[in-house]
């Protein structure tokens, strides 16, 4: 069981020298921080939406990796190793990287933000790869399918991998209150706001049947959370890929009294 935080990340990328190594570079890099410093410029200042900064990028990361986990321990095979592209620590990276930028477009605008995304991501991921491979054509498969991943977390596009689709749900995970406060502090308190603020705890758990390998446990203050599951992490699980792998256990103050499925 792992609790979604900002924490995850530090765990997940542990004994993998190749994620180390890119998360500094991606933590280290003044021009990655700027972008997401921006992104929570033009959405939380600008348009008092909640938090797609560098602490959402963190907590999609390691949620990612952590769901990557799950799905491999069950025998998944990654599209990066089925179709050819890299190895099984090569999905780790993608995943990873893949996560950690999938919203930097938001500096650019909050329309459109998975393909403005592309386009910032596109200026320094080869040459990031580059130094971690020491291969450019490796450096620019990679950075393809990180680009895949960036461009389909919107969640009306079809994600077409497996690593894809894990950011996409990873990205949806992350709903409990604290993405709400500072829109919420500036005085937005539409059903958004209000139904991220009920939910207080999210968990990703490996499921109990198999072929529902992947649990999401929300709890919550109050039935008002659900619009966040069914609006917000549905959407997403619904164009991942891997909705049939899904199921989501909702808790009304640590009492299970719903389950939600999007298949």
């Amino acid at each position: 069981m792992v609790l979604v935080s900002p924490t995850i990340i530090k765990k997940e990328v542990e004994g993998h020298p190749i994620l180390e190594k890119a998360l500094r570079m991606l933590e280290r890099s003044q021009q990655v921080q700027a972008y997401l410093a921006m992104a929570n410029v033009m959405a939380v200042q600008r348009l008092l939406y909640n938090d797609h900064g560098p602490v959402h990028s963190r907590i999609v990361a390691g949620s990612a990796l952590n769901i990557l986990k799950i799905l491999m321990n069950k025998g998944f095979i990654p599209s990066v190793v089925r179709d050819g592209i890299g190895d099984e620590e090569d999905s780790r990276l993608v995943v990873m990287v893949g996560a950690y930028l999938h919203d930097i477009g938001n500096a650019v605008h909050r329309e459109l933000h998975n393909l403005s995304g592309v386009a910032l991501a596109l200026r320094f991921l080869p040459k990031m790869l580059e130094k971690i491979y020491g291969d450019p054509v490796k450096a620019y498969k990679i950075t393809s399918e990180i680009l895949h991943c960036i461009f389909s977390h919107d969640e009306n596009v079809n994600a077409l991998s497996l690593e894809a689709g894990v950011v996409k749900i990873a990205d949806g995970v992350d709903m409990a209150g604290g993405r709400a406060r500072i829109p919420y502090k500036h005085g937005k308190s539409d059903i958004h706001a209000l139904s991220a603020l009920a939910i207080k705890k999210v968990e990703i758990i490996e499921g109990e049947r198999d072929e529902r390998p992947i649990r999401i446990v929300v709890d919550m203050e109050n039935e008002a959370g659900v619009f966040q599951i069914e609006q917000v992490l549905g959407k997403k699980i619904i164009t991942s890929g891997l909705s049939k792998f899904v199921e989501i256990e909702a808790l009304k103050q640590g009492m299970s009294f719903k389950i939600i499925r999007f298949d």
